[in-house]
């Protein structure tokens, strides 16, 4: 899609004209065009972009209405006239998209000093438009403001609308048309923007976890996958590896390339790991760290502070929630184990973080296993202390999963779930306020009110984009969304938020209110009413410190009360603990006795058993003994017997004689 159009300046004038601040314009078309609030905005750009900064002096008190134009003009400070030309421009197109296609063909606007927005005002001199010499206007040469404010001269253009360009309405999402082969529909990957182009990396489908990098080029739209590998070593000829699936990791971008920190994997480490790609050699390479690291984890916050990364929570590898914080100095690489002061926040994943002022640490969401929390947090890193302040506006609902992206004071949140259903709402929170407030809402089961999608800013083409991939609510999603934002808050924001300097009367100073329809209210009032008002004002607020003083004392008297039985209870507990030591050294004591005892026995025993063992070897030895006896006395009988036969036949001396001895005995011989 094409339009021409002419350049700047030529395009402002144009543009001042329609809007209604153009010469010989009505005093009131800009009132009747737009409301209060949008009408002052577009005056005090009008006025820096044709006068330069406000250095004339504050109205007074009698005129509110020209306070409020004096206070919008002055809190553009020192923005250079073509900026304001550029801001008057695209605010219009915000208000009213069609203008440029409504203003006559030929139009030579020129700038005016002044405009009245409520009564008629003598119009300021008009610088008369150039003639050729006939007497007619003639058409002024296309101009376009450098930085500087200088002109320099160009051609009309063609104004070719590519890339995020597409996206025309303001504070809507819109589904991105684009080209190439989609990554896989996946939820819990890591993304980040880096020179235009939207890196995915990893992620979960199905219950597995994915390794591939994607890259969108948000100029063509194309998205194309890269073929990264992992650099094993640091020498041009170290080998190249495949990098490990995990999911639930974070992308951070730093200077021309990008870290991937923590996230779950197949084979879990046992602290975390941090790899880093160069987009220039397309390889990852694990980064070598020190001190002590963070165990394992995945679904923690990593948050660029500086030239440091701060990791909180998260769930480790055994599926236990954590809410410890760690800060990685990316400059040597280093991790610190902080020990924050003050009540941090309960041990949770899945939720999301931010940080302003490069000081303050915003943690917000989140979820256990239980439940998910709509709960904000802040740390101070200098103190680093944890506090948790009050909120202003609607307060979110409770999520976790959700995504979120920070521009400028804003904080961005889409998406998340609680257990139920997901989030259709997109919020922003104002850092500086802490005031919630809603910028869209999404109708039907869309990606964008999903749980692990993820949430990136970019600026294209001086425009800023809030841009969206991936999610899960019930599908897998790979449809990537974009919303283009609104600079109107912001300058209105900065221009409520300007100090003024007007030392001669406060008391003389107006009241202007804006409400929340954008229409502004007079109040007049005069130095009585203002010191009363300014009195019944101190009166209600000592009255309201004093009864908060009151509670506040009534509250500690409590919790005296609670700290003295606290300290009866620990002081009965150390005297029950003291008595069942005491038991429990003579149950000890006991138990020694018997165990020697009991030893002594097994002594016994023994020795018993060893008796027992020798008295078998002595039986055995008697029946041996006995039976030797037995055959010793059958052999005594046996000589005895004989001898008596003998005896009885003449013995020696009837052999020596010559007695014959009888044939029995000499058969038994």
């Amino acid at each position: 899609m094409a339009s021409s159009g002419i350049a700047y300046p030529d395009r402002f004038y144009a543009a001042a004209a329609y809007a209604g601040f153009g010469a010989g314009a009505p005093s009131t078309a800009a009132i009747s065009r737009f409301q209060n609030d949008v009408a002052l905005l577009l005056y005090g750009l009008h006025q820096q972009a044709t006068v330069g900064p406000c250095n004339v002096p504050k109205p007074r008190a009698w005129s509110p209405v020209e306070q409020s134009k004096w206070t919008s003009w002055h809190g553009l400070g020192s923005m250079p006239s073509a900026e304001a030309m550029r801001l008057f421009v695209k605010i219009l197109e915000e208000e009213d998209p069609g203008w440029y296609s409504r203003i006559p063909e030929f139009i030579n606007p020129q700038p005016v000093v002044d405009i009245e927005m409520h009564k008629p005002k003598e119009e300021p001199d008009i610088v008369p438009a150039l003639t050729n010499g006939t007497g007619t206007s003639s058409i002024p040469e296309p101009k376009t403001i450098s930085e500087n404010g200088s002109s320099v001269e160009t051609q009309d253009k063609v104004v070719i609308l590519e890339g995020l360009s597409t996206v025309s309405a303001h504070e809507e999402w819109t589904a991105l048309s684009v080209s190439g082969q989609r990554p896989k529909p996946r939820y819990e990957h890591g993304a980040t923007v880096l020179q235009d182009k939207m890196y995915i990396f990893g992620g979960n489908h199905n219950g597995r976890y994915l390794s591939d990098l994607q890259v969108l080029d948000l100029k063509s739209l194309t998205w194309s996958k890269i073929d990264a590998k992992l650099q094993a070593g640091t020498s041009d000829s170290a080998k190249t590896a495949q990098v490990s699936p995990c999911a639930g990791h974070s992308l951070i971008s730093c200077g021309n390339k990008f870290f991937s920190v923590a996230g779950h994997t197949k084979d879990p480490s046992d602290s975390i790991t941090v790899k880093e790609f160069d987009p220039h050699t397309c390889t990852w390479s694990i980064v070598k760290t020190y001190g002590k690291p963070p165990v394992s984890r995945g679904g923690q916050s990593v948050t660029l502070v500086g030239t440091t990364l701060v990791v909180f929570g998260g769930e480790d590898a055994k599926r236990c929630l954590l809410n410890d914080l760690h800060i990685l100095d990316l400059e040597t690489m280093t991790w610190d184990d902080v020990d924050a002061i003050g009540t941090p926040p309960a041990p949770r994943s899945d939720h999301v973080a931010a940080c302003h002022a490069d000081r303050y640490l915003l943690i917000f969401g989140g979820g256990s296993h239980a439940t998910c929390f709509n709960d904000l947090h802040v740390l101070d890193l200098q103190t680093m202390e944890w506090s948790r302040p009050k909120q202003q506006g609607p307060i979110p609902s409770p999520r976790a999963g959700h995504a979120g992206a920070t521009v400028g004071e804003n904080w961005y949140i889409v998406g998340g779930g609680n257990n139920k259903s997901g989030v259709s709402e997109t919020l922003v929170l104002n850092m500086s306020t802490l005031a919630w407030s809603v910028v869209s809402t999404v109708e039907g089961r869309v990606p964008l009110a999903s749980e692990g999608m993820t949430l990136l800013y970019s600026n294209y083409s001086g425009e800023d984009y809030l841009i969206s991939f991936g999610g899960y609510n019930g599908r897998y999603s790979n449809e990537v969304y974009a919303l283009k934002l609104s600079v109107k808050l912001d300058l209105q924001s900065s221009t409520k938020d300007q100090p003024t300097s007007d030392s001669t009367s406060r008391v003389l100073e107006p009241e202007v209110e804006i409400s929340q329809d954008g229409k502004i209210r007079e109040i007049a009032m005069d130095n009585a009413d203002s010191k009363n008002r300014n009195d019944e004002a101190n009166e209600q607020l000592l009255a309201a410190l004093k009864a908060e003083k009151d509670e506040l004392e009534a509250t500690l008297n409590r919790e005296g009360l609670q700290t003295v039985q606290l300290k009866e209870e620990i002081t009965e507990a150390e005297a029950r603990n003291a008595e069942l030591t005491k038991e429990l050294q003579a149950v000890r004591g006991q138990l020694a006795a018997e165990q020697s005892r009991c030893f002594k026995l097994e002594v016994d025993v023994a020795e018993l058993r060893q008796k027992l063992q020798s008295l078998d070897a002595l039986e055995r030895e008697v029946e041996l003994l006995r039976r030797q006896k037995a055959a010793s006395e059958q052999e005594q009988a046996a000589l005895d017997a004989k001898q008596k036969k003998q005896a009885g036949s003449g013995g020696v001396w009837g052999w020596l004689v010559g007695t014959p001895p009888d044939d029995d005995d000499s058969e038994s011989s």
